[in-house]
C-alpha cells in the first residue's frame, strides 16, 4: 500500500512536470538546515523558557530518531522497489535508512513547539498546517513512505511531551537541575555506544552494500551525541550566566538577528570544516556541539553584555 501511494504521487509529479518539486525540495532543505535559527531567536529574543523548551524537544527528537532508525534499519523506498524514482535532488539528502523520517523529526518539535507556546490561534493553525505539508513533502519527493512520516510525527510529539515534563519538573524542583543534566548526558552517551557497536544488516546487490552502517552512525554522533552538550550548556547558563532575553524591541531584535548570521554560517559550513579536522564521526559531534555552545552560551553572553540587563 505504501509503495502504491508513492507511485501514485510519482505519476502525479510527472503529470505536473515537477511543477511543485522545487518548492517541496526547498521546504525539506529548510527543515534540516536553517530551521534551527527559529528556536535560537526565540531563546535569545522573545522568551527564554519557551525557546529552551523547543531546543530540548528538538534534541530529544534527534536522539529518539537515532535510536529507532538504527534499530529498525528499514531501507529507502527506491531500494525496496526500483520503480520508485525520487524527485529532483531529494535523494542527495536522503541516504541510509528510511524509518522514521529524520526530516519529520526535525521540523515537528520545532514547528510543534512554536505552536505549543504561541497564544495566537491563527499562527498555531498555520504551524500545524506547515508540519503536515512538510511531512507530505517527504512522500511527494519519494524519499519516505507514509509510515516513516507518521511515526516521525508521533515521535516528534512525544519529544515535545518529554521536554515539557522535564522542564516543568525542574521548574518545580530547581535543585534537581544537576540530576536532569546527568540523565541527559547518560542517555546521550549510551545512545552513542548502542548505535556504534550494535550489529547491522549487511545486504549486498551486485557486490554493492545497500547501506553502509558506518555512514549511518555519523549522523547519530551529531544528533544523539549533541544531546549531552545541550544539557551541559543549559546547566552552565542556568547556574552561572542567567541572561535575560534581549526583548521584542528594535534594539533586541537587531541584536538577535545579528546573532543569527554566524549561526547560519555554522549550519552550512561547520560540518565540513570539523569533519576535515576531526574525522566524520567526531567532526559531526564537534560541529553540532559548537553550534549549541554558540546558542546557549556565546550569544547569551553577548546579549547580557549589550543589553545591560542583570539576572
Amino acid at each position: 500500500m505504501d509503495i502504491t501511494y508513492l507511485l501514485w504521487l510519482q505519476d502525479l509529479r510527472v503529470s505536473m512536470n515537477d511543477a511543485l518539486t522545487p518548492f517541496f525540495e526547498q521546504l525539506s532543505l529548510f527543515s534540516v538546515r536553517d530551521i534551527l535559527l527559529i528556536p535560537a531567536f526565540v531563546f535569545w529574543c522573545i522568551n527564554k523558557r519557551k525557546g529552551l523548551f523547543i531546543l530540548f524537544a528538538w534534541k530529544i527528537s534527534q536522539t529518539l530518531n537515532s535510536i529507532v532508525k538504527l534499530t529498525a534499519c528499514i531501507y529507502r523506498p527506491w531500494i525496496r522497489d526500483p520503480s520508485i524514482v525520487p524527485a529532483g535532488d531529494a535523494i542527495k539528502t536522503a541516504g541510509g535508512y528510511s524509518f522514521p523520517s529524520g526530516h519529520t523529526m526535525m521540523f515537528t518539535p520545532i514547528y510543534g513547539g512554536l505552536a505549543a507556546v504561541t497564544k495566537n490561534k491563527a499562527v498555531r493553525f498555520l504551524l500545524v498546517v506547515l508540519i503536515l505539508v512538510s511531512g507530505f513533502a517527504r512522500n511527494y519527493l519519494g524519499v519516505h513512505t507514509p509510515q516513516d512520516v507518521i511515526v516521525g510525527l508521533l515521535l516528534g510529539v512525544l519529544s515535545l511531551y518529554i521536554a515539557h515534563w522535564t522542564l516543568n519538573y525542574v521548574d518545580r524542583r530547581p535543585e534537581k537541575d544537576t540530576l536532569v543534566m546527568i540523565v541527559c548526558v547518560v542517555v546521550s552517551v549510551l545512545t552513542l555506544v548502542y548505535v556504534t557497536y550494535k550489529p547491522y544488516p549487511m545486504d549486498y546487490v551486485d557486490g554493492k552494500l545497500l547501506v553502509d552502517p558506518k555512514k549511518m552512525t555519523i549522523d547519530a554522533w551529531g544528533d544523539a551525541g549533541a544531546f549531552a552538550p545541550l544539557a551541559v550548556f543549559w546547566y552552565i547558563e542556568r547556574r552561572f550566566i542567567k541572561f535575560e532575553p534581549a526583548g521584542w524591541n528594535v534594539k533586541g531584535v537587531i541584536l538577535c538577528l545579528i546573532g543569527l548570521i554566524p549561526l547560519h554560517f555554522m549550519i552550512w559550513n561547520l560540518g565540513g570544516i570539523s569533519s576535515g579536522m576531526f574525522g566524520a564521526h567526531l567532526g559531526k559531534f564537534v560541529s553540532k556541539s559548537v553550534m549549541i555552545f554558540y546558542i546557549m552560551i556565546v550569544w547569551p553572553l553577548v546579549i547580557k553584555l549589550f543589553s545591560g540587563k542583570k539576572a
